[in-house]
């Protein structure tokens, strides 16, 4: 149990510094805007794969088996703006580009419709949020090599798989607003 609260307060940590730096970086207006049908999809159905991909590549690429599952939750909201049906039926490596795992950053703001600016915004942002929760991770000192580490490293994929979405939520225009 101790475990679990731990890895809960450190995602909640995590959560809260990439949020106010997505705020900082005008990419978020300082919340998490969040969708349950999205959720779901990394959840129960994406997430083992994204997994499976981050951990052959983490050792190599850090950086970017942080950062890209935040371009597939952009993808994801995307998908669920646009057409549910087909949101519904996407599998994980759908988001794959022609390289697969390789490109699934370019292959996604490809998707997006992004422009240049847009675009490199966007990998300079997440680039940052992908040092902070390193920074994160070594403050608390967790080896990614170890079970806790591994836990740690899921974690992170979630919050950043969110993040994306709600960067993609806000970008189409989605708000928190209060209903009374």
């Amino acid at each position: 149990m101790e475990d679990i609260e731990y890895l809960d307060r450190f995602e909640q940590i995590l959560e809260d510094g990439l949020v106010n730096l997505c705020k900082n970086f005008k990419l978020l207006d300082g919340e998490l805007l969040q969708n349950d049908d999205i959720d779901d999809k990394w959840n129960k159905s994406l997430i083992q794969g994204y997994v499976e991909d981050a951990v052959d590549n983490f050792n190599q690429y850090p950086e970017v088996t942080i950062a890209w599952p935040a371009y597939l939750g952009m993808a994801v909201a995307h998908d669920w703006d646009r057409d549910f049906e087909l949101f519904k039926e996407k599998t994980y490596k759908d988001y794959y580009g022609s390289r697969g795992f390789d490109d699934m950053d370019e292959r996604c703001v490809a998707y997006l419709e992004a422009d240049e600016a847009w675009a490199t915004k966007l990998k300079l942002s997440l680039q940052s949020l992908a040092v902070a929760a390193q920074g994160l991770m070594r403050h608390e000192k967790i080896e990614a090599e170890t079970e806790r580490g591994f836990y740690i490293l899921v974690r992170i994929y979630s919050v950043m798989f969110r993040i994306g979405a709600a960067i993609e939520l806000h970008r189409l225009g989605y708000r928190n607003v209060r209903v009374v």
